[in-house]
């Protein structure tokens, strides 16, 4: 299958280095050349292209905003199957659906990345056992899905999970954008200076993805934004409670939240 990638970072380098690993051909697509020669030096991609012609799939692995432009403006073949893995996913569906296109599009986010960018963080292991989110609408062309998930199974996916683009975005606004955002939140204390020997697991888990690309995820987060919102009012309604049974001094109370939060935690992994 000949398959363009289009956009070279650490998700679209892992995503083409892994597609070509299991065998199909495999062109990049870049904004600018560096990445395509370190794709090509290290043998992730096939060759270079500027084009889309002839192509079965494309994945598109741009920021919210390029990856707009290109599914409004891009010159895709009648038929091609057009992907894009952006982390947010009803604005992109929105879009698609108010334009007429050639193309057959399926949305897709992959669950997994690093903290780190750029095309020397990519591994072609990358995606092994990792969760895939694919939407699925009543517009959705069933065979290009299909084919989607195969090329989902050649990377090494361990679970595919179909849902609507809304739903993707309530979810993500949880599991994905609300922890960034924690992490980021979390590290601007005053106490974190010089409190390097004081750290340990719980510490570098809290703080481990506070410091990704401000542009790229705010970007993100205005797209989803009711639904962040939503999740971070809840978040400081919940902290609140913890805060006053301290400041109040009531035992009983704290031991309640604390129980409850145990118990979440064990349903949330047993259906796992």
């Amino acid at each position: 299958m000949k398959i363009v990638v289009y956009g070279l970072g650490i998700i679209g380098a892992s995503l083409a280095a892994a597609l070509k690993k299991s065998g199909h051909y495999v062109l990049g697509k870049n904004r600018s050349r560096e990445a395509i020669e370190v794709a090509l030096s290290r043998g992730m991609i096939d060759g270079e292209t500027t084009t889309y012609e002839g192509a079965d799939v494309v994945f598109l692995a741009l920021p919210l905003g390029p990856t707009l432009a290109e599914l409004e403006e891009g010159a895709f073949s009648v038929g091609t199957i057009v992907c894009d893995i952006c982390g947010v996913k009803k604005i992109v569906e929105d879009a698609v659906q108010k334009q007429p296109r050639a193309y057959r599009y399926v949305g897709a986010h992959p669950m997994a990345g690093k903290e780190t960018s750029g095309i020397s963080s990519s591994d072609p292991a990358l995606f092994c056992g990792k969760n895939l989110v694919l939407t699925v609408n009543d517009f959705t062309d069933l065979a290009a899905l299909a084919t989607v998930e195969l090329l989902a199974r050649d990377i090494g996916f361990g679970r595919i999970v179909h849902t609507s683009a809304a739903e993707h975005d309530r979810k993500i606004a949880l599991t994905s954008q609300l922890a960034h955002l924690v992490s980021n939140a979390y590290i601007q204390s005053q106490e974190a200076k010089g409190s390097g020997g004081f750290t340990g697991g719980s510490f570098q888990d809290m703080t481990r993805v506070g410091g990704v690309d401000e542009q790229l995820w705010k970007d993100l987060y205005f797209a989803n934004r009711e639904n962040l919102v939503q999740e971070i009012d809840g978040l400081c309604a919940r902290l609140e409670g913890y805060a006053e049974a301290l400041r109040s001094g009531d035992e009983e109370a704290l031991l309640r939240l604390l129980k409850a939060g145990r118990l979440a935690h064990r349903a949330y992994f047993s259906e796992k």
